[in-house]
């Protein structure tokens, strides 16, 4: 049994009641010393902990990384948020720990009032501040280890099988005004061993025999310092925080990454902040984080809703590629599921002899999996007894053979009818959706569409589930879907369908392709970022932009987080100078584009109806997929952006691990037609080498050179015309 701390305040008297056998530690000065060493090269020795201070007043989150305090008297609001790599101190203010409106009425949880000066806090003004008699107050808090967020069950390869470590704190809340009896508001806080990451979301119960109708949850209010000053400018001209980065689950945009998809974060300017250089008070320092449209819900008595989950990941640099390697590091931590990187093809399939074909084939070459790709025969919407059977059969087979099976599906990009489409909010006619017309997710057609999927899986034994769409949270008008109640829950709703749908088929093993920005609620791949038309264009064009869709698409992405494309057969167009078949006239140009992206560690969506047509080409399969599986744990470590490819000079990537005995993994392209001679600087730092770096080129001759205090070695390659070269680092 886990042991949980529970620790009740009665807000009259300010007296404590504890439970003795787990109780909170209290904090030591000693205790906040500068952790020595770079945390993205080697776990800190200090775990997340929580502490109570020696005269009660404070709770200390704390895991040598990150430092975030709490006063709890006379009601809790956060007086210290301190990066303890840098020493930099983030909290400028005080604030309420959460905001939210019910009933269209504004209410504080928790926070304090009568900070003068906002620029900055000093801990010697803090008790004289006041609670505020209309706030959610503090009763309550407990302590506990850190419960896995999903019980992912993983079927495949991944870098990281472990569940993150950790503590987490909920602070209770509840109001004193009659209007909100029988609410309970808790403010959770996560936070994580090794790295500086605190993750806050809000719970609210209601416990009353009335609905409320909860308009927004504010689950996040920071007064963060400014990094920069400007006296005139708008906040829109002026850059944001730099010392935090911030994300939550709630993101869609169909754009392949998470700024452009965000829905949460919103900086704002604080009317109280008087002393700042901006003559108009226009400094964006002020951190919001809620759904825009969302979530509108009606709360019945006996629901408990949880908001959105906001990662508050500290920084201590400004570079882009440590600010990358950061983010990533967040992803493999707190999303594990994130790793996993199976070996699949995309099959174009007539009937179910070309499947057990492509399932045969890859069995015979080292693929890990087969996904039955748009354009398919394959329909996972139809439930009936025949089809289940058909699909269980060639599943069985496919897992005879040690090999996964999985299916395309089609959500958006299609009209269902009036009654269960997305209706536009602007004309009350179906419409208005990111596509144009699109389901509902909460329509009848919609809520069967969720438990089709489940029954298909559940009875086939399915492993992987390509779903394409829903796309950005589109919201619906309707008043007679069964899945929302009208336009103002439309969008939190159907996210909570969708999630819901995600976490069931994570927590069963499968293996999920999406085409948003859903990571942190189970699913496993998205695309890298291409234009679907460009596989249309010339091979030797598209191995140019495949390289720079790989570059650009891994600065806050993992390998494994992305997919590619490589088109075996004729897709959007073009000639038979843009496509591999007949694989065997195109040899090496199938070899160099399964490189790039196994060389990358990104698996591609190789589209075709086989892997190869003559012996010659499964054998080039078969190499290239043992050279991958041969190196695969460092060819799926971070990536270190070493020149993008512009088609004039060389590129090339570096893999970087500080934990396997391949230290490094470096890969150069010559996209010229001379042979190419080269001397560049290999950073090394994120290998952890220091001194000395065994170099082996292609698994041939090595060469032992010295790093220089920079921690690069200066390294001399040649690569043929049109081709590559690459390098193990030890």
């Amino acid at each position: 049994m886990k042991h949980v701390f529970v620790l009740m305040l009665w807000v009259s008297g300010l007296s404590c009641l504890g439970q003795d056998e787990a109780p909170v530690p209290v904090w030591n000065n000693k205790l906040d010393i500068r952790v020595e060493g770079d945390w993205l090269l080697h776990k800190p020795p200090v775990n997340a902990a929580v502490y109570k201070s020696a005269d009660g007043k404070d709770v200390i989150l704390y895991n040598g990384l990150v430092k975030r305090v709490f006063r709890i008297q006379p009601n809790v609001v956060c007086v210290d948020f301190r990066n303890c790599t840098t020493g930099q101190q983030l909290l400028r203010a005080v604030k309420p720990e959460a905001r939210i409106v019910l009933n269209n009425k504004v209410y504080n949880v928790g926070g304090l009032y009568g900070q003068k000066e906002n620029a900055y806090l000093l801990p010697s003004w803090l008790d004289d501040f006041t609670a505020g008699d209309d706030d959610f107050k503090f009763t309550a808090y407990t302590v506990s280890q850190l419960p896995p967020f999903l019980n992912w069950k993983c079927k495949t390869w991944a870098s990281n099988k472990k569940q993150p470590t950790g503590k987490l704190l909920s602070f209770t809340f509840e109001s004193s005004l009659a209007e909100l009896r029988g609410l309970v508001v808790k403010v959770h806080y996560e936070l994580y061993d090794g790295i500086p990451l605190i993750i806050k979301w809000v719970s609210i119960e209601n416990g009353s025999r009335q609905s409320f109708a909860l308009n927004r949850v504010v689950n996040e209010v920071l007064a963060l310092v400014e990094e920069e000053s400007a006296v005139v400018g708008t906040p829109e001209q002026m850059k944001k925080q730099h010392g935090i980065y911030v994300e939550t689950n709630y993101a869609f945009n169909n754009a392949m990454r998470y700024d452009i998809s965000d829905q949460t974060t919103h900086w704002k300017v604080d009317s109280l902040y008087t002393s700042q250089v901006n003559y108009y008070f226009g400094t964006p320092c002020l951190l919001e984080v809620y759904p825009e449209k969302a979530p509108g819900i009606a709360l019945q008595p006996g629901e408990l809703f949880s908001s959105v989950r906001t990662h508050e990941l500290v920084m201590d640099s400004y570079d882009r590629e440590r600010r990358g390697l950061a983010i990533r590091k967040m992803y493999s931590t707190v999303a594990p599921w994130t790793t996993q990187n199976p070996i699949f093809m995309h099959v174009i399939s007539k009937d179910d002899d070309e499947v057990k074909n492509a399932i045969d084939q890859c069995a015979e070459t080292g693929y890990e999996g087969v996904i039955l790709s748009f354009g398919s025969h394959c329909n996972v919407e139809d439930t009936s007894i025949a089809n289940i059977r058909r699909w269980k059969t060639i599943a069985d087979y496919a897992h005879s053979k040690d090999v996964l099976i999985g299916s395309y599906s089609l959500f958006s990009s299609r009209k269902i009818s009036d009654e269960d489409d997305v209706i536009d909010p602007a004309t009350g006619k179906p419409g208005g959706a990111f596509f144009g017309n699109a389901p509902c997710f909460g329509s009848t057609w919609g809520l069967r569409y969720r438990d089709k999927i489940k029954y298909f899986y559940t009875n086939t034994g399915f492993d992987i589930w390509e779903n394409d769409g829903p796309y950005p949270g589109d919201v619906c008008a309707s008043t007679t879907h069964p899945g929302h109640k009208e336009l103002s829950d439309s969008q939190w709703r159907q996210m909570e369908i969708q999630k819901e749908l995600y976490h069931w088929l994570n927590e069963r093993g499968v293996y999920i392709n999406a085409p948003d920005w859903y990571f942190f609620d189970g699913t496993n791949k998205i695309g890298i970022g291409y234009r679907e038309v460009n596989f249309s264009l010339p091979r030797d064009q598209q191995k140019i932009l495949n390289r720079q869709n790989i570059y650009d698409g891994t600065w806050e992405k993992t390998p494994s987080m992305s997919w590619g494309f490589v088109p075996l057969t004729k897709y959007q167009g073009g000639g038979p100078e843009a496509v591999l078949e007949p694989l065997s006239k195109h040899l090496p140009d199938y070899e160099q584009l399964m490189v790039q992206y196994y060389g990358a560690g990104v698996q591609a969506c190789y589209r075709g109806p086989r892997l190869y047509d003559t012996e010659a080409t499964k054998q080039l399969v078969t190499k290239t997929i043992g050279w991958y599986k041969k190196y695969r744990d460092i060819l799926n470590a971070d990536i270190i952006h070493l020149r993008r490819a512009d088609g004039r000079d060389w590129d090339g990537i570096l893999h970087v691990s500080t934990q396997l005995k391949q230290k490094g993994f470096l890969l150069v392209y010559n996209p010229t037609k001379e042979k190419m001679v080269r001397t560049i600087k290999v950073p090394l730092y994120y290998t952890g080498l220091s001194t000395v770096a065994t170099v082996r080129e292609k698994d041939l001759s090595q060469k032992q050179y010295t790093l220089n205090r920079n921690y690069e070695i200066e390294l001399n390659f040649t690569i043929e015309g049109e081709s590559y070269n690459w390098f193990v680092i030890e």
